[in-house]
């Protein structure tokens, strides 16, 4: 069954420093390792669908005096990378290298939007915003990175360059996806695997009900079967995950410290190059696999957004945060490790935003139970950056409030308005109608 369950990205985290002479050798170490294991993992009979470095804050590494050094850097690295890709055809096997330039500052963040719009995929990158002793975000900060978010919906292609930012609140840690993820300097190399397995939740539930549309016979046996069905999704992911585990601490050991073991060659252990971080255990969503309405559908709730949605989305959060963790050596779990409700990455979702069955604050209802926040969430062009950063405060008062990690990640439309149809054009993408922004 290792067909149902993917893994979305081996991604590592690694950091530059200002000497440009040092960056082919780190990033093609870096290259070198994330290839290796996803070639380890395709061995064992899993696929394996992106390989992803993450930096440190770009601020640190490139010339940021003006766009135009900034720019001159952020080449230098798509010629390492294309030059490593080119070298290491035949260990990447064709997968191509994604990269983010880690997060900005309030001193860089208005390099966003040309970053973005010259270095595209290349340029993926998030804003922290963090939050004073009263809870309350720094408003400061949010208006700044929702003026980003109007720029890049005006400046960038039906504005798809928001696809490559996010504003982040309270973490998440070593998150895997891009462009949430990021790096600093005072960590070590390290790298984490992120999953895509919603096709498995599906055909584990659809086992459980047999002939029925649903998991659930009668509200009488409802508790009994949804433990069941938790049990029953938890041991499946579990399954697959220790296979993982097993591969990627193999690697974290081939990759101990020549210069630590040459330094002390009577010594019976080395310091690995690159630690294995954790597994961010969401079923991360695809517009090819199968939608996380489905789950939802299959577990007795009429459909994504109605009533029962939040307790439902409150049962699979538990599942997925408890993988891996009554062992002797728990599996780190890290990044968001839980529902990923991503309207223009989930076909389900898209369908159910123009069946009219949830809006923008039932997907921040449900982030109170699960993840992500508002993630690619498509909204009317006319929007202010205002409004939009009033909805990233709500976000971000959610994630302090309730000390989890949630992102925002926007799409202002150009030219449409709520319940307007977009027409995009980016693979990764699905087409969506465009909400009202409360």
């Amino acid at each position: 069954m290792t067909d149902l369950l993917a893994v979305r990205t081996v991604t590592c985290f690694i950091v530059l420093g200002t000497s440009t002479d040092a960056w082919p050798a780190l990033l093609s170490e870096a290259v070198a390792f994330v290839g290796q294991v996803a070639n380890d993992l395709r061995a064992d009979g899993f696929t394996v669908q992106t390989l992803r470095l993450i930096t440190n804050p770009f601020g640190e590494y490139l010339d940021t005096v003006n766009p135009e050094a900034a720019l001159q850097g952020l080449e230098k690295i798509k010629q390492i990378l294309h030059a490593i890709e080119t070298q290491e055809k035949v260990l990447l096997s064709g997968t191509r290298i994604r990269f983010s330039i880690g997060a900005a500052d309030a001193k860089t963040l208005s390099l966003v939007p040309t970053l973005i719009r010259s270095g595209g995929d290349l340029a993926n990158c998030c804003i922290n915003v963090p939050a004073d002793t009263n809870g309350v975000v720094d408003s400061e900060l949010v208006h700044e990175a929702a003026k980003v978010v109007t720029e890049l919906g005006a400046t960038t292609d039906r504005g798809e360059g928001n696809f490559n930012f996010t504003i982040n609140f309270n973490g998440p840690t070593k998150c895997p996806y891009f462009p949430a993820g990021c790096h600093f300097e005072e960590e070590e190399k390290t790298f984490v695997i992120g999953l895509e397995y919603p096709n498995l939740l599906v055909d584990v539930l659809k086992k459980l009900a047999g002939d029925r549309s649903s998991v659930i016979t009668n509200p009488s046996t409802k508790n009994a079967e949804w433990k069941n069905a938790a049990d029953a999704m938890r041991l499946s992911i579990e399954h697959h995950v220790r296979k993982i585990v097993e591969i990627c601490r193999c690697a974290e050991n081939s990759s101990s410290s020549s210069s630590n073991s040459s330094s002390s060659s009577n010594s019976s252990s080395s310091i690995p190059v690159f630690k294995f971080g954790g597994i961010d255990s969401s079923p991360a969503p695809s517009k090819s696999a199968e939608s996380m309405c489905r789950v939802v559908e299959l577990l007795g709730v009429e459909h994504f957004g109605a009533s029962g949605t939040t307790e439902c989305c409150a049962l699979l959060t538990r599942v997925f945060k408890s993988i891996c963790q009554n062992e002797v050596d728990p599996v780190p779990l890290v990044g968001f490790s839980g529902i990923m409700f991503a309207a223009l990455e989930d076909k389900g979702l898209a369908e159910a935003a123009a069946m009219g069955y949830y809006d923008i604050r039932n997907l921040l209802t449900y982030s109170a139970v699960c993840g992500i926040g508002l993630d690619t969430v498509p909204i009317p062009f006319e929007t202010s950056s205002n409004a939009i950063a009033r909805l990233a405060q709500d976000v971000g008062t959610m994630a302090y409030r309730l000390n989890k990690p949630l992102t925002i990640r926007l799409f202002p439309v150009p030219g449409l308005t709520a319940g307007e149809m977009t027409a995009f054009e980016s693979e990764d993408l699905c087409n969506c109608t465009v909400f009202k922004v409360p």
